[in-house]
């Protein structure tokens, strides 16, 4: 399995990380990433089909949020947090905040992002 491409963090603009945060699925695997170090692409589909997630990932990986790593057949997936403060320091804990004071309106039954408004 081939190695995935990741962009420098110096590379990243901030319009690039508001972009891949403004699809609610992007914005549901990040919150997700937030409070684990490391997942697979499976524990974050949510039940959505493989070609959906591969293409969320992708978007997230080129805004430089994600690091996608291969561990045998499996792709693990973390947030670079430190990279991501460095550049744009309380970014993430900013992302984390608002999703945590969310209106019940913008969430859905599971407490997970439904629309992709910050």
């Amino acid at each position: 399995m081939r190695a995935m491409k990741h962009p420098s963090v110096q590379d990243v603009s901030l319009e690039q990380v508001f972009y891949a945060l403004s699809d609610p699925v992007r914005l549901e695997i990040v919150q997700k990433l937030c409070v684990t170090d490391e997942a697979t692409c499976s524990a974050l589909d949510g039940g959505r089909p493989k070609s959906s997630v591969s293409h969320h990932f992708r978007v997230l990986r080129e805004a430089g949020l994600v690091r996608t790593r291969n561990e045998g057949v499996t792709h693990m997936n973390a947030l670079r947090r430190a990279e991501l403060n460095e550049r744009f320091p309380g970014l993430l804990d900013l992302v984390e905040a608002l999703m945590r004071s969310k209106p019940a309106s913008f969430r859905g039954t599971d407490g997970d992002a439904t629309r992709s408004h910050l």
